[in-house]
C-alpha cells in the first residue's frame, strides 16, 4: 500500500466515483454497489466523457443488476489503469501528476525517501535509471466496493414469481463484484447475513492461487472485536480468508449508525492488540482445515487492521497506528468538503463547511430502522418538512432497495414511502392514543426519508445530469467530526493533515475522538431511557444498567491510558473524562417499579 489511509464509502452517491480522482495516486477507496441505477447513469456520463460508445444494460435483461455493476467497475478500472499509465510516463518536473504522487507520499513511505533521494541525484544516465525503479514501484490505490450484507431484497418477476435466492439485491450485487476485472476487496458491513457469506465460498476468486494471492479479498466492517471474531470464523469454516477487519466508531462515524452495547472504540482496538494474534491462529486453523478438503494447500494469509470513525487530527491518526498497531486509518467525512475528491453538490458544499456541531444528529430518518447520522440543513429534510405541511408525508418509492415492511402489504414496501405512511398514520388514528402520544408517533413515522433518491441526487447534480422530473432534494450523512472543518479544502490539503505536515484544524477548539464518542454514547443512553421511561421491561432495565457499565468501564479505560501515555497527557483531556464520568454517574436508570 502507497499510504496509511483510505477513503471509506460515503453514502451512495458522494465516493461513486471517487477511484477516478484518486486512485492513480496511490490512494484507496472505497465504492457503494447498492445502487445499480445510479451505478448505470455513472457509466454513461463516465464513458461518454472518456469519449467511447455507451451500451446500456436495460433492467429487463436477465441478471441486469450485477451485469450493470461489472460493467461499471470495469470501466472504472479500464479508466483508472489508463490514468496510471499516462502518469508513470511523465516527467519528474514540478506540476506533474507523477510528481503530485511522490509528494503526496507519507514520509514514513520507502518510495517517498527513494524519490527524494532521486532528486539529489546530478542529471544524467543515473538518475533516469533510478527514476525508471520508481515508476516500476508505483501502486494503484485500491478500488473496493461495499455491500450492506443485510440490504438484501427478494425479486420478482412481472408475474409475481420469486427469481431465487441468487438473485436477491446483495448477491446479484457480490456477482457483479466477482465478475469484473477489478483485483480488489468486498467490503461487508452492517452484520453477517449467512445467505450472502455461503455465497462467497461459490466463487474461485476469494480461494488462494498457488502463490497464496487472491484475486478478490474480503474485509469486514465491524464494530467490536466479538463480532468479528464470529463472523471470521463462519467464513474461515468455508475456506473463506478475511483479509481485513476494518473497526468503525458504534455512532462517532458516518452513514448508519450501529451503537455497541456501551464498548468504547479505545477498549475495543485494546481487545483487538492483545487478542489478534491468538484469533489469526484459531482463524487459520479452520481456514486450512476447510481449503484441505478443497484440496487446496495453503500458507497463512497476511490479516491486516484498521480503524475509521471520527479521526480528525495527525495526532489521533499517529496514535491509533503505532499504539494500537493499526496498519491503515480510514478518513471519510473530512472528504466530503474536498471537492476534488467526492460528488458535493454546490449548496450543500457551503452548507458543510458553514455548519455547527448542533447541525449533526443522530436521527431515527433510516427506512431500515437502524440509527442514521444526519445534517439538519440537508435540503431532503426541506423537503420531506413541506411535504408534512402540504398533508402529503412520505416519497414515492420507485427504487425499492430498501423494502422491509410487511405489516400492510404482502409483499415488503418501505417505512419511508408515501403508501407505508399513509397506511400506517391511519392506523395510529384509529387507536384513539392521547394526542400527544399519537403525534409524537406520527412524528416517528415521517421522520423517515428516501435514502435510495437522497443519497444519489448530489452526484447527479455535480455531473449535470439530474433528470427534468427529479427532485433536486440531497441527503447527506456525514459523522459529527465534520463541524470542526469549516471551509474547502484541496485533496494535496488534507493528505498533508492526515500525515501532520499541515494542521487544517488549528485553533479550532475540538474534543479528542475518544472523548468525542464517550459524549455521543452518553447522549444515546439519555435518549433510550428517555425513550422508554413508560414502557421499562426488566429486559430492558438489564440491558441499559448493562450499557452504563459498560462505559464506566471505558471511561476508567481512558483515565489509566490518558495518563500513562506520552502522547495523551494532557490536563483538558483528563478534566473532560471526569466530567463525563460524572455526568455518568448521575444518569440513573430508573427501577421498574419506579415508571409511572
Amino acid at each position: 500500500m502507497s499510504h496509511t489511509f483510505h477513503i471509506p464509502v460515503l453514502g451512495l452517491g458522494y465516493s461513486v466515483d471517487t477511484p477516478l480522482k484518486v486512485a492513480r495516486y496511490g490512494i484507496s477507496s472505497v465504492i457503494s454497489i447498492v445502487d445499480d441505477e445510479l451505478i448505470e447513469r455513472m457509466r454513461e456520463y463516465h464513458t461518454l466523457d472518456s469519449n467511447q460508445t455507451f451500451t446500456p444494460i436495460p433492467k429487463s435483461v436477465p441478471d441486469a443488476r450485477a451485469k450493470r455493476i461489472t460493467a461499471y467497475l470495469n470501466l472504472v478500472h479500464e479508466l483508472v489503469t489508463r490514468q496510471f499509465e499516462k502518469l508513470q510516463k511523465e516527467p519528474f518536473e514540478p506540476g506533474t501528476d507523477i510528481t503530485r504522487y511522490f509528494e503526496l507520499l507519507p514520509d514514513s513511505s520507502q518510495l517517498k525517501q527513494g524519490y527524494e533521494l532521486m532528486l539529489e541525484y546530478p542529471d544524467g544516465e543515473r538518475k533516469q535509471i533510478f527514476q525508471n525503479i520508481l515508476r516500476k514501484k508505483m501502486t494503484i490505490g485500491a478500488i473496493d466496493v461495499n455491500i450492506m450484507s443485510k440490504v438484501d431484497k427478494m425479486n420478482f418477476d412481472a408475474d409475481g414469481n420469486y427469481l431465487g435466492d441468487e438473485n436477491t439485491d446483495a448477491l446479484a450485487a457480490l456477482r457483479g463484484f466477482v465478475n469484473s476485472s477489478l483485483h480488489s476487496s468486498i467490503i461487508l458491513s452492517a452484520g453477517m447475513n449467512p445467505r450472502l457469506y455461503s455465497y462467497l465460498e461459490t466463487f474461485n476468486e476469494f480461494l488462494p492461487d498457488n502463490e497464496g494471492h487472491f484475486a478478490k479479498r474480503i474485509i469486514l466492517k465491524v464494530s467490536d472485536f466479538r463480532s468479528a471474531f464470529i463472523q471470521a470464523k463462519f467464513l474461515a469454516k468455508k475456506g473463506l480468508w478475511v483479509s481485513e477487519f476494518r473497526v468503525e466508531s458504534g455512532l462517532n462515524c458516518g452513514g448508519h449508525a450501529f451503537a455497541t452495547e456501551g464498548f468504547l472504540l479505545g477498549p475495543i482496538l485494546e481487545e483487538f492488540k492483545e487478542k489478534r494474534a491468538e484469533m489469526t491462529a484459531e482463524l487459520f486453523g479452520l481456514y486450512h482445515a476447510a481449503l484441505s478438503q478443497k484440496g487446496i494447500n495453503s500458507s497463512m494469509p497476511a490479516q491486516r487492521l484498521s480503524v475509521q470513525g471520527g479521526i480528525g487530527t495527525a495526532e489521533e491518526n499517529n496514535f491509533l497506528m503505532e499504539y494500537y498497531q493499526v496498519d491503515a486509518t480510514g478518513w471519510g467525512s473530512p472528504f466530503l468538503l474536498v471537492p476534488e475528491t467526492t460528488n458535493v453538490d454546490e449548496q450543500t458544499l457551503m452548507q458543510l463547511a458553514d455548519a455547527t456541531t448542533d447541525d449533526f444528529y443522530v436521527s431515527e430518518a433510516s427506512p431500515l430502522g437502524i440509527l442514521f447520522n444526519n445534517f439538519r440543513p440537508n435540503s431532503m429534510e426541506q423537503l420531506r418538512r413541506e411535504r408534512l405541511q402540504m398533508n402529503r408525508p412520505g416519497s414515492p418509492c420507485t427504487k425499492k432497495y430498501l423494502v422491509t415492511n410487511t405489516e400492510f402489504t404482502e409483499q415488503p414496501i418501505c417505512t419511508a414511502s408515501r403508501e407505508y405512511q399513509n397506511l400506517k398514520i391511519k392506523q395510529l388514528q384509529s387507536l384513539n392514543l392521547p394526542e400527544d402520544e399519537l403525534q409524537q408517533q406520527v412524528d416517528s413515522v415521517t421522520e423517515k426519508i428516501c435514502l435510495c433518491e437522497g443519497l444519489c441526487t448530489s452526484a447527479y447534480i455535480k455531473h449535470d445530469i439530474l433528470k427534468p422530473k427529479e427532485t433536486p432534494a440531497v441527503a447527506v450523512c456525514p459523522g459529527p467530526n465534520l463541524a470542526y472543518f469549516n471551509r474547502l479544502y484541496t485533496l494535496d490539503e488534507m493528505v498533508k493533515h492526515i500525515y501532520g505536515k499541515l494542521d487544517l484544524l488549528d485553533k479550532v477548539k475540538r474534543p479528542h475522538m475518544f472523548i468525542k464518542e464517550i459524549e455521543l454514547y452518553i447522549d444515546y443512553l439519555q435518549t433510550d431511557i428517555k425513550a422508554h421511561l413508560t414502557t421499562l421491561t426488566d429486559k430492558k432495565k438489564k440491558q441499559l444498567d448493562k450499557f452504563k457499565a459498560q462505559l464506566q468501564d471505558g471511561i476508567r479505560y481512558y483515565k489509566q491510558l490518558f495518563t500513562e501515555s506520552k502522547a495523551l497527557v494532557t490536563k483538558d483531556y483528563l478534566n473532560e473524562l471526569f466530567t463525563f464520568e460524572d455526568i455518568l454517574n448521575h444518569l440513573l436508570v430508573p427501577c421498574k417499579e419506579e415508571v409511572i
